[in-house]
């Protein structure tokens, strides 16, 4: 019934405010895309060496829903209807539900979800790569020592490869954080942030201050966060009027050049598009970019920021070209951070975007390696009550008003209304601050009028919070490369870290 009425409205032209449809459209095409899809999985075998190389890409905040979207968003940007297309990372070939909850938390957050997929332990709320039994605000640097738990990019720097590191968010925030870090409080990411007297290192200062192992495996580390590694004296190059944080008087920016020249001469700091640009892979032996005092921009915004700073993709092409000349391979991480920041906020727009600037990450690693001895893994740690429904049509803007097939053959799709007569969009969260669009009588607002696909539009929202929050289901997990098969089925979060270990045929013991 849906394919006539939709050929219907594409033989009358009724679609023609929307993305034109582009993709299988006659019986036989659905047909032969079946076919063709039960042809290549019969040709696929697993890879069942090891692998020289493991990059973990993690979308902060990726939930299902949100990979949904921005699929559709990028197919409509193409001009497509936009729900045939495909994210790049959901080409790979194993596909895996993760179950995100942590040791104390039914819906998580990154801090222990990241410190899963890096250690394979299930750890505490708020808490980096330290095991369940540290209690909160712990500031013996003894009993932390105990309780680390030792991470794959640690593991993977004792077995002689290099390492890096790449988000947009800061580089001290909780998913890069716990690839290095060892914290009971995933906010220390500064000294200033610390209790009084504490014993533990902040999150900076651990970045700077790695075991010589890893100090010396650790190539690139890309980011955001400079207001933690400048003193309270220092201006911000970028933002004259603003100062770092530290209170303890270290530069830790010339403190982490001082180190890494000891070791190779050449290293480089960079804050902006030029510096980076700048950089030679093959001369630059460590390489620190911090290219804002916070998070780094959204794609969305990306092009504004005045001193410029590189995409994610950008970030991603640039590490793999320093560490591929790692003898022994390398272990990757990178993260799209601002997704969840972009949820966050109410602002689903943004969210799809980095999301899409990720898929374009994955891409562009995939091409750089050689999948017979990389292992490329896609997740997320956490979802968002982030949601796509109404029953709009097929082609309808995903972030317009819903426009239902109609109900007779010939007449064009028209807006739908709720049990007040209101307009409503296919997006929205569950809690978050676009439940401020109320209307002064608390209803909701009439939509008719608004562009709801304006970038700082945020969605409507049922519970009013002023930051929205993570969800609990599922999420996704994408893999290529060897032992990519081992990604399948409903696993537990922390298995991710199982897999890439075997990947790496590192030791069965711990």
């Amino acid at each position: 019934m849906f394919a006539g009425i939709l050929a219907s409205l594409i033989s009358a032209n009724l679609l023609a405010a929307e993305p034109a449809v582009k993709g299988p459209e006659k019986v036989e095409d659905w047909w032969n895309a079946g076919q063709a899809h039960i042809q290549r999985s019969e040709q696929l075998k697993p890879i069942t060496g090891k692998a020289r190389n493991v990059i973990l890409f993690v979308g902060d905040g990726m939930g299902v829903s949100t990979v949904t979207a921005a699929r559709i968003l990028e197919g409509q940007m193409r001009g497509q209807t936009g729900e045939e297309n495909a994210l790049f990372f959901e080409t790979l070939p194993h596909v895996a539900l993760s179950k995100t909850y942590t040791w104390d938390q039914q819906t998580p957050d990154s801090a222990p979800t990241m410190t899963a997929m890096i250690t394979g332990y299930k750890a505490r709320d708020g808490m980096l790569s330290v095991d369940h039994t540290t209690h909160r605000g712990e500031c013996d640097a003894g009993a932390i020592a105990k309780r680390s738990l030792p991470t794959l990019l640690e593991q993977a720097a004792e077995a002689g490869k290099a390492t890096g590191i790449v988000t947009t968010a800061r580089i001290t925030h909780a998913t890069p954080g716990a690839t290095y870090a060892h914290t009971p409080d995933r906010d220390w990411e500064g000294d200033a942030m610390l209790p009084p007297n504490c014993g533990v290192k902040d999150i900076a200062r651990q970045l700077v201050e790695l075991s010589p192992t890893v100090m010396n495996s650790l190539k690139v580390a890309l980011g955001g966060g400079r207001d933690f590694f400048r003193t309270t004296a220092q201006p911000d190059p970028e933002y004259p009027d603003r100062r770092g944080t530290r209170k303890d008087g270290r530069d830790l920016i010339e403190a982490w050049l001082a180190s890494r020249n000891q070791l190779a001469s050449g290293s480089r700091y960079v804050w902006d598009k030029t510096g980076f640009d700048q950089v030679d892979p093959k001369t630059t032996p460590f390489l620190l970019g911090l290219f804002e005092p916070s998070h780094m921009q959204w794609e969305a915004d990306r092009a504004k920021d005045a001193a410029g700073e590189p995409s994610l993709s950008e970030m991603t092409r640039k590490s793999l070209a320093m560490l591929q000349g790692s003898s022994q391979g390398y272990f990757l991480h990178v993260e799209a951070g601002r997704i969840d920041h972009g949820h966050h906020a109410g602002n689903a727009k943004r969210a799809l975007l980095d999301t899409i600037e990720l898929a374009k990450a994955v891409k562009t690693a995939y091409e750089m390696t050689d999948p017979r001895e990389t292992l490329i893994i896609v997740t997320a740690d956490h979802s968002h009550v982030f949601t796509i429904a109404g029953y709009p049509h097929r082609g309808n803007p995903i972030l317009g008003l819903v426009k239902p097939v109609p109900e007779q053959d010939g007449i064009p799709p028209d807006v739908a209304r709720d049990a007040h007569d209101l307009p409503y969009t296919t997006l929205n969260y569950a809690n978050g601050p676009g439940a401020k669009n109320r209307s002064p009588a608390g209803g909701r607002p009439d939509l008719v009028h608004v562009d709801t696909s304006a970038l700082d539009y945020k969605q409507e929202a049922i519970v009013e919070f002023k930051s929205e929050t993570h969800g609990g289901e599922d999420v996704a997990i994408y893999a290529s490369g060897p032992k990519a098969h081992l990604i399948h089925g409903v696993m537990e979060q922390n298995w991710i870290y199982h897999v890439m270990r075997a990947a790496f045929g590192l030791s069965s013991k711990h």
